[in-house]
């Protein structure tokens, strides 16, 4: 996946060929944050003054900005692949929740 991150917020980077452009927009937060450029640093740089931007213009209006993930997250699963997740982190000699972060980050982060 290609993304940027920058003061805690996420964007996800698309190319538009017919353009020749990169675009991105912030993920994980409710108000729309988008930005472009036709090389990586000009893509990084519009990306980074989005977000001054929009801390900027919350500030002026007295706003909090949206906040992006907290890092919580609640799921649902089976009782079976609980348990067998379970396992697997005790075999692993970690905890439950050390196990779970350690293998979406393997997982985002594979090629």
């Amino acid at each position: 996946m290609n993304s940027m991150t920058y003061k805690g917020y996420f964007a996800k980077i698309n190319f538009d060929e017919r353009d020749s452009i990169f675009w991105g927009k912030v993920i994980g937060i409710k108000d729309s944050i988008t930005f472009e450029g036709e090389t990586v640093a000009k893509l990084t740089e519009d990306f980074h003054n989005a977000i001054d931007h929009y801390l900027a213009d919350c500030k002026n209006e007295n706003l909090l900005p949206a906040k992006p993930y907290s890092g919580k997250l609640t799921l649902r699963v089976p009782p079976g692949i609980h348990a067998e997740i379970a396992a697997a982190a005790a075999h692993a000699g970690k905890s439950l929740n050390k196990w779970v972060a350690d293998t979406l980050d393997q997982v985002v982060h594979s090629p």
